[in-house]
């Protein structure tokens, strides 16, 4: 059995009662996912959905969050990539969500689409991306593999940006060791302990990178208790209190990473050629 497409280019799945809607051709996203009629995350419909920043998460690589004023140093050679967020002069998000992604397979529970990266202006080296997504009557699983393709070694971080709905009774619990805070432009300057949040969300304010994360993140409301875990070690909490949505976003790198004096201990990966690295969240949906 295949994925229900209701698009050339989306898909569905269905496991139990949730239902998950992906658009690889628009940034490999997933438009949406609910349980029955209810959104889980941010949701649309995958037909309505215009541009990735709009879905429910999508993927971050080679890269998460902002490479500032969208240029670095590497290995002893500087390299510019190009702002593409708005009015920021910054590169934010990698460039994987602005990308089509082409489907590699599908079935009525698993989605795997890749998308292949030649050198240019936004990013300076060559690269694979894999995701794997899978649902089960209680969980969705997301794995990204990237693989360098370039002739030399390169940087890779990856990551999700999942938006959760704001409900009246929204309500984070995370482990975590340490806050990252930025300065006007929005770039990490110092890091500042930060033992825990166990808040309700319409309290917080955050727009931080979280280091030491441990455990599940625990994501509750009236409707939902949700369990997000990952291989990663951070997260980067996005909580506008104008706004609808709140994001807990699981990372491999603090925010702005490659230009700190080691990279590597922030979180990058220094990936040889025809290497290989990979990260992967799942999050586990119970009905209250």
């Amino acid at each position: 059995m295949t994925a229900h497409a209701s698009t050339a280019h989306s898909f569905e799945l269905h496991a139990g009662a949730l239902r998950l809607a992906l658009r690889p051709d628009l940034g490999g996203c997933i438009a949406g996912l609910w349980h029955r009629e209810t959104p889980i995350l941010r949701s649309a419909e995958p037909v309505a959905l215009e541009s990735s920043r709009a879905s429910a998460c999508y993927p971050l690589v080679p890269y998460s969050n902002r490479i500032g004023y969208a240029r670095f140093r590497w290995k002893g050679h500087d390299h510019a990539t190009r702002p593409n967020f708005g009015d920021s002069p910054h590169s934010v998000h990698g460039l994987g969500w602005q990308r089509p992604w082409e489907t590699v397979s599908s079935s009525a529970v698993e989605l795997v689409m890749r998308l292949r990266h030649a050198a240019d202006a936004d990013w300076p080296f060559a690269f694979e991306a894999t995701q794997y997504v899978t649902l089960t009557p209680q969980s969705v699983h997301v794995e990204m593999i990237v693989t360098n393709h370039a002739d030399v070694a390169q940087p890779v971080g990856l990551g999700w940006h999942p938006y959760f709905p704001k409900r009246a009774r929204s309500r984070l619990h995370i482990e975590c060791a340490e806050r990252w805070d930025s300065d006007a432009a929005g770039l990490p300057v110092r890091k500042v302990a930060q033992p825990g949040i166990d808040s309700d969300v319409i309290h917080l304010d955050f727009d931080h990178c979280f280091d030491g994360w441990r455990g599940a993140a625990r994501i509750r409301d009236e409707r939902f208790s949700l369990q997000l875990t990952s291989s990663m070690q951070r997260l980067v909490i996005y909580t506008p209190q104008t706004k609808d949505y709140f994001c807990v976003e699981p990372v491999s790198h603090v925010s702005n990473a490659i230009h700190m004096a080691d990279p590597l201990a922030h979180g990058l990966v220094s990936v040889a050629p025809g290497e290989s690295a990979r990260g992967w969240m799942q999050l586990d949906i119970a009905v209250v």
